[in-house]
């Protein structure tokens, strides 16, 4: 696989970002695309109101045009991981359009997103059954594998990307957080991506290193543009579909583990809270917990993005990555 082509794909679209970001800001600012804050949440964040959001736009721009121009092979894998990630992001701008534009808190319904996602899923799933794709999941560091045929594996994957794509949400809360965690699991996946000899992965993940590193820009601490839905729906999409035509579903629990631990949180604390009436954390997801226990945003961020990186080289280690 040629490893250029992979660099030069993550250098053009992390240029496209850094230059696409500026022009799209002040539009965001004049349009009062601002983002709004939780009055529970920790007493810092105050100071975000208003600062832009929707800014998942740029990630999706130059993922877009650079997977588009350097990927040689217009193959199945292509598509799922470009409907996936642009579908997903699609759910997620209106979602975030809806909640500003209309002054509604919650953006889509429950049942409108889920309808989206599931839209989406299907479509991935037609493409994958075109293309005999394998159904058989491996466990990852050992050579078992199950297959339980189709009809076990098609659902598991829409519930894969629906865990997913809202996992990578959830995670979506601190200046820089999301960015670099991800930029992480892309990398990780950009080698299990050449390892499987899947070259549409490969520059998919390449793509995204690059959109999210350029967006990273503008997005560490203190933030001058928030992603919103547009961007941690469409990197969710992108990490799940990328696990999928890389035959490494069971792999994301350990490279994404970060995502997996936010929306662990949040499932445990409303469980707690439901059936106890009393919560495990003093703010779900996880990385809130921290910021009102007395850590620094920066220090949280930091602390996550070291956390995604031991788990991402965990993962390439039982991948026989390295």
């Amino acid at each position: 696989m040629d490893i250029q082509l992979l660099l030069l794909t993550i250098v053009v679209s992390f240029i496209l970002a850094v230059i696409a970001a500026p022009l799209l800001i002040p539009l965001l600012r004049r349009m009062k695309f601002g983002q709004q804050v939780r009055d529970d949440g920790p007493q810092s964040h105050l100071k975000k109101i208003g600062t832009p959001t929707m800014g998942g736009i740029v990630i999706l721009v130059a993922f877009t045009l650079t997977f588009l121009k350097f990927s040689a092979i217009k193959n199945t894998d292509f598509y799922v991981l470009l409907v996936a990630t642009l579908g997903f992001g699609l759910i997620g701008f209106l979602d975030d359009y809806i909640k500003i534009v209309f002054k509604r808190s919650l953006g889509l319904t429950a049942r409108q997103k889920l309808f989206g996602q599931l839209l989406f899923g299907a479509i991935m799933c037609w493409l994958l059954l075109s293309n005999d794709h394998s159904t058989a999941i491996g466990i990852p560091g050992t050579s078992w594998s199950f297959d339980w045929g189709g009809w076990f594996y098609y659902p598991f994957i829409i519930i894969m990307m629906l865990a997913i794509s809202n996992a990578v949400n959830f995670t979506d809360g601190l200046d820089g957080l999301l960015s670099g965690t991800s930029a992480i699991a892309f990398a990780a996946y950009a080698i299990v991506a050449i390892q499987a000899t899947s070259l549409p992965a490969a520059v998919c993940s390449a793509a995204m290193i690059g959109a999210v590193l350029g967006f990273l820009v503008y997005n560490a601490h203190p933030a001058k543009v928030f992603m919103g839905d547009t961007g941690s729906l469409g990197i969710g999409g992108a990490i799940g579909a990328i696990a999928i035509v890389t035959k490494s579903e069971i792999l994301f629990l350990i490279i994404g583990g970060v995502f997996v631990i936010e929306m662990l949180s949040v499932v445990l604390q409303v469980a707690s809270f439901k059936t106890r009436g009393k919560r495990i954390f003093k703010m779900s997801p996880i990385h809130h917990h921290f910021e009102l226990s007395g850590w620094s945003e920066w220090r949280v961020v930091i602390t996550f993005w070291a956390v995604g990186l031991l788990l991402a080289g965990l993962g390439l280690y039982l991948n026989k990555g390295l």
